[in-house]
């Protein structure tokens, strides 16, 4: 079952705060509610949630289920697999 809430962290304080998630869209952006950093998508994640969450975003947790290799914002990953 697609899990619609993630536990955001932020490397920078550590805050953690339960958040949730979009269905049909990448989050790109998320501002700490501690400390106020911008937290972005780490280098080959789609969103922050695929980065800094306690659960990846439905599109990546449904995907990974049925064994696909679509990512968050649609496209194919070539070479994965």
């Amino acid at each position: 079952m697609t899990q619609l809430q993630s536990t955001l962290t932020c490397p920078r304080c550590g805050h953690r705060e339960t958040e949730t998630m979009p269905v049909d869209a990448c989050q790109f952006f998320y501002d700490c509610k501690s400390c106020g950093s911008m937290l972005r998508p780490l280098e080959g994640d789609c969103c922050v949630y695929c980065s800094y969450g306690s659960d990846p975003c439905p599109p990546i947790q449904e995907a990974r289920t049925g064994g696909s290799t679509k990512t968050c914002c649609g496209a194919s990953q070539a070479g994965t697999r």
